[in-house]
């Protein structure tokens, strides 16, 4: 049976205008009746991540963003400059939805068992335009949570889980034995430490505040390293040699931090060889580069030998690298330990206008550490 009122629902659409203008509206659109192997999923939560900004914003200066229309029905719009607007061709005066993940309730099925198996449960899904009211996606996309799991515990099961299995996993395959993670009391940063102390992998964890070691620590992490204190090298390098990690996940992109964790791998090698080597280590030292909290340029001097890669580390691409059998493995994991390993924090639930108003994007917009948040497209409609 269809849900009252599902004939159509609010969606949070993100336009680049051909003038270099960004436009943020929410637009009603028309739920479709599900096929056979399809379920319409009532979105209860969607977390805002730093990907899904990448689409809402467009690179767009938010400083400039000016707000008209109505509480209930809000327009953004801010200026997006030339530079980035050369980045924005593929996109132009197409409105496109948001959201990367969510979760809430089937409350309509297709035909088919599958389906109709999945109807009333609670589930999580990933698929893109998810700032929505309604969401008409396949069941076999559809991760079933637990009894007695809510939405909002559920929102973020796909890709802050995934990346950080995804960075396990990558450092397994490539025959690391330890790894570096930079921002690391994020969400993400605290379920890749939980994941490594339940697994017994050896990690470096990168932070640039105090109160972020103290948070880390307190979830038991054994290595964190503060890039603000003027004896940071020092600390990352004996934190190396302990571990022996020679891969890092760098999720701020720009400056100087890339470089350093390069050569803090190299004085740590070079402690623990046993002969000299003109071209230093031979041990191959592998940063992948998977955010952009910094914009800059990434800068580096070469002082870490010849073995030695910098790229960049996407969760999809990863996830069809692996298969869809060994990505199966890996989502399946996550509902099991939604509310231990894989539990995330938000500092403020919105709705789908509340996400629109200036003073919230001024917070959430800073990607800060501790500052992440919840969409409840639905909030106050039920």
């Amino acid at each position: 049976m269809a849900h009252a009122g599902m004939g159509t629902g609010l969606q949070l659409r993100s336009t680049v205008k051909k003038d270099g203008i960004l436009d943020l509206t929410l637009v009603s659109v028309a739920t479709p009746e599900p096929r056979p192997e399809e379920v319409i999923v009532r979105i209860d939560a969607s977390p805002i991540n730093p990907s899904d900004q990448g689409l809402l914003f467009a690179g767009a200066d938010m400083s400039t963003a000016k707000a008209s229309g109505t509480p209930d029905n809000p327009v953004v719009t801010a200026n997006i400059s030339p530079a980035a607007m050369k980045a924005m061709a593929g996109r132009l005066d197409q409105s496109l939805p948001v959201g990367n993940e969510g979760a809430g309730v089937v409350v309509q099925a297709g035909a088919s068992p599958a389906a109709q198996a999945l109807m009333g449960k609670t589930v999580a899904i990933l698929g893109g335009a998810m700032y929505s009211q309604y969401r008409c996606i396949k069941a076999a996309q559809c991760l079933v949570l637990q009894p007695g799991t809510t939405p909002a515990e559920g929102a973020s099961c796909f890709v802050n889980p995934l990346t950080a299995l995804g960075m396990v996993a990558t450092m397994r395959s490539e025959s690391h034995k330890a790894l570096v993670h930079t921002a690391a009391a994020s969400n993400l940063g605290q379920m890749l430490n939980k994941i490594c102390i339940k697994d017994g992998v050896a990690l470096v964890n990168i932070v640039r505040r105090q109160e972020h070691v103290d948070v880390l620590k307190k979830i038991g992490a054994t290595h964190v390293c503060n890039s603000s204190s003027p004896t940071f090298m020092d600390d990352l390098t004996e934190a190396l040699v302990a571990t022996g990690a020679t891969v890092a996940f760098d999720a701020i992109g720009g400056g100087t931090l890339a470089g350093q964790i390069l050569t803090a791998m190299e004085i740590a090698l070079t402690k623990t060889a046993k002969e000299y080597s003109r071209y230093g280590s031979t041990t191959h030292k592998q940063v992948y580069i998977y955010g952009g909290l910094d914009r800059g340029p990434t800068q580096f001097n070469r002082t870490f030998g010849m073995a030695w890669g910098i790229g960049g580390w996407l969760l999809t691409p990863f996830l069809q690298k692996i298969g869809f059998e060994a990505a199966q493995k890996l989502r399946e994991r996550v509902p099991a330990e939604i509310r231990t390993t894989f539990a995330s924090t938000y500092t403020k639930e919105v709705s789908l206008a509340g996400a629109l108003r200036l003073e919230e994007i001024a917070v959430y917009g800073k990607q800060a550490t501790g500052e992440k948040y919840l969409i409840n497209p639905n909030e106050g409609l039920r």
